[in-house]
């Protein structure tokens, strides 16, 4: 293969996120909002653009609508480049009328778009997960090996395993067993509290996936993790490229070296909202060597009437008339009323805090208005009552009634 391969990148952004629920109630997984003015699905593809890889399909299947928009709103590549897009594929039923059966139906159900491109490696890669890659130096990783296939793996603590693919590998990489999330997970030699954990981001020479996806429609297969890996081990060199050693530019000492979260539940999505904080945080979200792209804002500045703020992201076009603010993320186009405590909150765009509420762990939804005076997060049971509350306690206000939304109403 060439020291400078064509690479076809397949995003698979068809996650239901059922443990993200009530944020998924709407939208996929890919498509829930994440810090200052983000969605999920913007971290994959700008690891990808920033990587050079610039030809993107990306494969969307549950409640695709809101991550339609957003991606041919914020990831219009310029058409001046030959083999330079971001384009949406929703299920094409080419082989009757089924939506994907599983991540790798998902890409044997698009194989007419990679014989279209003939790149010589595909990526495939997850759209779930918050990190950032330079995924050249995992291609480096494939070619030196001399790998059919490449798994990105990261080490993953033991009592968390069993949500992931755990690997095997001998100590150059080569990967000796896969086991779809296994009930007991093997620890790593050394490391008797973690596990290697697949990231759910694989590098495939093209005619291996091409032939290995053929064979798992002739055996009614349909998965990466549970079935084709398995099987190519066997047969083929698989290797796992450690996440660890992938460097990005402009990351800071201070920032957590090799930054990956599986933001699948409502605790892990806050918890990497809280590691975006303070002065020096664990991912410092903005790197301009590595930036994250996402939609191009049109609207207003923020503006700070009064209030006490702290350790805290103020979103574009918010309006802070008074009230406290504290360890929280505020998203655009927020109005936050006189005497409103924020406490450890995340709060999405175009939400009205009206006068006197308090509200402490919580996560606002778009487009909602919380009534003056209101309570959340202080009183369990009542807000039992009223809305969704996590296993720790963490209160979610579903998305609101945008046609009802009004900040100057």
């Amino acid at each position: 293969m060439n020291s400078n391969p064509t690479i076809l990148a397949l995003v698979l952004a068809g996650g239901e996120g059922s443990r993200l629920y009530p944020l998924t109630a709407v939208r996929s997984k890919p498509s829930v909002p994440f810090g200052g003015r983000f969605r999920i699905v913007d971290f994959v593809l700008s690891n990808l653009v920033n990587s050079g890889i610039r030809s993107i399909y990306l494969l969307v299947q549950y409640k695709s609508q809101s991550l339609i928009e957003h991606v041919n709103h914020a990831w219009t590549l310029s058409n001046a480049i030959p083999d330079q897009f971001v384009t949406v594929v929703p299920p094409q039923m080419r082989e009757g009328p089924e939506w994907f059966q599983g991540t790798a139906d998902a890409v044997y159900q698009n194989l007419n778009l990679i014989g279209s491109r003939e790149p010589d490696l595909v990526a495939v890669f997850g759209a779930d997960h918050i990190y950032r890659m330079d995924v050249r130096q995992m291609v480096s990783f494939h070619q030196r090996n001399g790998a059919d296939v490449s798994v990105a793996a990261i080490p993953i603590p033991l009592a968390l395993a069993s949500s992931f693919g755990v690997i095997t590998a001998d100590d150059d990489g080569r990967v000796s067993d896969f086991i779809e999330k296994p009930e007991q997970p093997v620890p790593m030699p050394g490391r008797p509290d973690c596990a290697y954990g697949s990231m759910g981001n694989y590098l495939f020479n093209t005619e291996v996936l091409k032939a290995a996806l053929l064979e798992a429609r002739e055996r009614g297969e349909n998965d990466f993790g549970r079935h084709i890996l398995p099987r190519l081990i066997r047969s083929h060199r698989v290797y796992a490229y450690d996440f660890s050693t992938n460097r990005v530019p402009g990351i800071r000492d201070y920032e957590e070296q090799g930054y990956w979260r599986d933001v699948g539940t409502i605790e892990a999505y806050y918890a990497a909202h809280m590691d975006l904080l303070g002065l020096e945080p664990r991912f410092n979200i903005f790197n301009p060597k590595w930036r994250i792209f996402s939609s191009g804002y049109q609207g207003p500045s923020s503006k700070i009437i009064d209030g006490q703020i702290r350790n805290s992201m103020i979103g574009a076009g918010a309006i802070i008339k008074g009230g406290s603010i504290r360890n929280s993320i505020v998203r655009r186009e927020v109005m936050i009323e006189e005497d409103v405590v924020l406490e450890d909150c995340i709060i999405m765009d175009y939400t009205i805090i009206r006068k006197g509420a308090r509200l402490r762990r919580v996560i606002v939804d778009r487009y909602n208005t919380i009534a003056a005076g209101t309570q959340i997060g202080y009183d369990r049971d009542a807000d039992r009552a009223r809305y969704h509350v996590a296993e720790s306690g963490l209160v979610v206000v579903p998305r609101g009634n945008e046609l009802s939304s009004s900040r100057y109403s």
